[in-house]
């Protein structure tokens, strides 16, 4: 059987565990399978499902649960007050931290 050499997913895992490196940074995901694997996806989906979808319903239709999901998620990343961040929005705090970190050279591509 013929396999190829590298799998994209294992090359963007490779370039993604080299970025996190050179950042000083450590994953924030658990190890294949433990109980931590998904933790962050299941609170976000509990929180999108409590929030809006039962909160709002009923839907028409796809596309307006659909829209309500942009509207959503704009809201939650760029407006929501968030307690563990001082109350300010997740996008606020994102360019708080980036005017106080060094800037780094951008990864070659080849």
């Amino acid at each position: 059987m013929l396999r190829r050499p590298v799998e994209s997913a294992q090359y963007r895992a490779i370039r993604y565990s080299q970025r996190l490196a050179e950042a000083g940074g450590v994953a924030s995901v658990g190890s294949k399978g433990d109980s931590y694997d998904n933790a962050m996806a299941e609170a976000f989906n509990s929180l999108y499902k409590a929030e809006l979808v039962r909160n709002k319903g009923p839907w028409r239709g796809l596309d307006d649960l659909e829209m309500a999901t942009v509207e959503y998620i704009d809201w939650y990343n760029n407006r929501r007050l968030h307690g563990e961040l001082g109350h300010i929005p997740p996008a606020e705090h994102e360019a708080l931290h980036a005017m106080t970190q060094p800037v780094t050279a951008p990864l070659k591509t080849s």
